[in-house]
């Protein structure tokens, strides 16, 4: 499975963010960031699993090209949408727009004193803030900042 790796999908991800082109070490510094740890030893680690398995791979599926320490993507793989969740800048999460419905279905069902309305909508709440820790667990590096060079691009 091509996307079956975190650090493949968040290869992918930064050259989508890059308009498709970007060099080595620019994404081993965002893999390691979004990894939350980006000191010499991890950034090594990403770099040596990004040109021993992971460009290679994705270069053999037509993915990607890598020349002279630049990746171009030249396709996205089929139903990547299905494994990454993009946000634009000024929009929400879907688990975030799904947790703020159950909790107005939860609200209401105080009102009404729907019991198994407000167990059901809580359960839904549950549910999807689980999915949304889940999404930004991957997405968000563990000190909570965004990448530098992605706040360098207005991001």
């Amino acid at each position: 499975m091509i996307l079956g790796n975190e650090r493949r999908m968040l290869l992918i991800e930064f050259l989508q963010m890059r308009n498709g082109k970007a060099e080595l070490r620019d994404i081993v510094d965002y893999i390691a960031e979004r990894e939350g740890n980006t000191d010499r030893k991890h950034r090594k680690s990403v770099y040596v699993s990004l040109m021993q398995t992971h460009i290679p791979k994705l270069e053999r599926e037509g993915i990607l090209t890598f020349e002279r320490g630049v990746i171009t993507l030249l396709r996205v793989p089929d139903n990547v949408t299905l494994y990454m969740e993009v946000v634009q800048r000024n929009d929400i999460s879907w688990s975030a727009f799904y947790a703020g419905i159950s909790f107005i279905f939860a609200v209401t069902a105080l009102w009404f004193g729907n019991l198994l309305l407000l167990i059901a909508s809580l359960t839904y709440l549950l549910i999807a803030g689980i999915q949304h820790k889940r999404t930004y667990r991957i997405v968000q590096p563990q000190d909570g900042k965004k990448p530098e060079k992605l706040r360098d691009n207005g991001r």
